[in-house]
């Protein structure tokens, strides 16, 4: 690596604060390289002085090539605390994986741990009775398994961790490079920690959508069907598969593509086919989705009738070609057999059309609108608009608008282009947005939904103004939801991303690139993880900029 780099890298990081810690009385440096293909590589370097620190990152980075990932973090705000307390800490921590400090378990810092050392292994596993969402961790330190990391990382085997009294937590700042750009890393705790800055939002956010549709492309095998996802932390494939994640995924690798005109349509077609071939059935001139779930028998589900919908709608919007109309008809058609005499949808369906589940999850209702409507603009056909209405309606009647649901709001939003006079699908639309923007605002971890409903929110809330509805308004801070809306943008991006000074602390790093991860569930990657965070950044994109 060239001298230039390093003291490039040098000067980043001093711009960041001293390198020599006050309270230690010397400088610590966490220095992780990775070639791409493997995990990070991570020393600990420590010397009296800063020069002498960074002569020695000069050592180690100096015969490695240009374009390797590099990753300097300083340690800063070190704390002494009993272990017992941050066992007990990590005992009732929410949610696995939010431990966001780094730990030494001697004051050397000879058996120190990085944040993301410690997440991307899962060194501190969830309890067995865990369920992401439900309950608290009752996470746990694996010693063992810490021990016989830091063994082959320094070719020490350590004291009985277990044993320790004390442990050192500490944050860090520092900088990460590609090997073409230097970014610094943010050490504030609002989810960022470790994480880079945004130096240029509108640029960085195109430039992950390109990667994001390379990722979601990858899946796609020479069948057509999605590799489902991945747990990272934990080297294991998903073995599930769910229809309503198969279409819409598709939608949303349409849009990519729309966006970035990289890649193919005929991969999305491929896909398409594969679903249409394995993943429907049938039944007197009606089209249904159906899936065929590993336990249980197969279902008919109205989300995944409404993915398939709308999956088909998009293929047509995107490349223009119609080969697929009728089967969205035929699809329409099988609408009719969720559909109860008081308007309201029954949600799940076993294969002879009989009632499985009269409610499955509040999301059916407006997932359905919304394809109906879609499907409306793209054939014109009367009665998919009166079945469209009929759901809006149904919707407003029962106050759907409370639900601060983003398939709500797409809907909301879409029935303006067909029904701009109604009144009341703004006024949900406007609940549905408002309802819970406080909670969207401050929320720590990522939730790509929720940017979804902010983007149909601000389309929304445009048309109203445009349309001569301000009146509607009066009692809502439109200023307020706009700045949100940035916000959650750039923040989605930051906490949701597989960025290469996250994924270098995974296996295959490379292999995750673009890709966007559940933190509290083993950093998952599954493919509607990636539709949902793609769809909303290239519908904020696409609007914004």
């Amino acid at each position: 690596m060239k001298k230039s780099l390093i003291k490039q890298f040098k000067e980043a990081v001093s711009d960041l604060g001293s390198v020599k810690n006050s309270t230690l009385g010397k400088a610590i440096l966490a220095l992780s390289t990775s070639d791409q293909r493997h995990r990070a590589n991570v020393k600990f370097i420590q010397a009296t002085s800063a020069d002498q620190a960074w002569a020695e990152v000069t050592k180690e980075l100096a015969p490695l090539p240009q374009n390797i990932w590099v990753r300097i973090d300083v340690i800063d705000g070190v704390q002494r605390r009993p272990l017992a307390d941050l066992q007990q800490d990590l005992k009732v921590m929410t949610r696995m994986n939010f431990w966001r400090r780094g730990v030494s378990f001697d004051t050397d810092f000879k058996t120190a741990l990085l944040e993301m050392e410690i997440n991307g292994h899962e060194f501190f596993h969830p309890g067995e009775n865990h369920q992401v969402g439900k309950n608290q961790s009752d996470s746990w330190m694996d010693f063992e398994q810490i021990t016989d990391y830091l063994a082959k990382r320094s070719g020490n085997t350590p004291q009985d961790l277990a044993d320790s009294k004390y442990i050192w937590s500490f944050n860090t700042f520092g900088i990460f490079s590609d090997g073409e750009q230097i970014w610094p890393l943010s050490s504030l705790e609002d989810g960022t920690t470790g994480i880079r800055q945004l130096a240029n939002p509108k640029q960085e956010i195109k430039t992950y959508l390109t990667a994001g549709e390379d990722y979601l492309a990858r899946q796609i095998g020479d069948d057509g069907k999605f590799i489902y996802g991945y747990f990272p932390a934990m080297q294991r494939v998903l073995s599930n598969y769910n229809s309503v994640r198969h279409f819409s995924s598709i939608y949303a690798l349409l849009e990519a593509i729309a966006f970035t005109g990289k890649h193919d349509e005929k991969l999305a077609k491929r896909a398409l086919e594969w679903g249409i071939d394995n993943l429907t059935v049938s039944k007197d001139g009606a089209l249904f989705a159906i899936e065929h779930p590993k336990q249980g028998s197969p279902e008919i589900k109205l989300g995944a009738q409404a993915m398939l919908i709308l999956a088909l709608c998009k293929y047509q919007e995107v490349t223009q070609d119609a080969q697929f109309q009728d089967l969205a008809v035929q699809a329409f058609r099988g609408v009719v057999a969720f559909r109860q005499p008081t308007g309201r949808f029954n949600h799940v369906l076993n294969p002879d059309l009989t009632v499985k589940d009269s409610f499955r999850i509040i999301y059916y209702e407006g997932e359905i609108a919304f394809a109906l409507i879609r499907l409306f603009e793209l054939t014109n056909d009367d009665e998919i608009r009166q079945q469209a209405q009929q759901t809006l309606d149904f919707m407003v009647a029962n106050e759907y608008g409370k639900y601060h649901d983003h398939w709500i709001a797409y809907a909301t939003n879409e029935a303006l282009q067909a029904f701009p006079e109604n009144r009341d699908y703004m006024v949900m639309g406007l609940q549905n947005a408002y309802s819970n923007l406080q909670f969207i605002e401050e929320q720590v971890s990522p939730h790509p939904t929720r940017l979804e409903l902010l983007n149909a929110a601000v389309r929304l809330i445009d048309v109203i103004q445009q349309t001569g509805n301000d009146g509607l308004l009066e009692k809502y801070d439109v200023q307020h939801l706009r700045e949100v809306w940035q916000k959650r943008a750039e923040h989605e991006l930051a906490v949701g991303a597989f960025e290469p000074e996250i994924a270098m602390f995974f296996y295959r790093p490379a292999k995750f690139v673009g890709g966007f991860y559940t933190r509290n569930d083993h950093f998952r990657t599954r493919i509607d993880d990636c539709e949902h965070f793609l769809s909303g950044l290239i519908n904020y994109y696409n609007y914004k900029y």
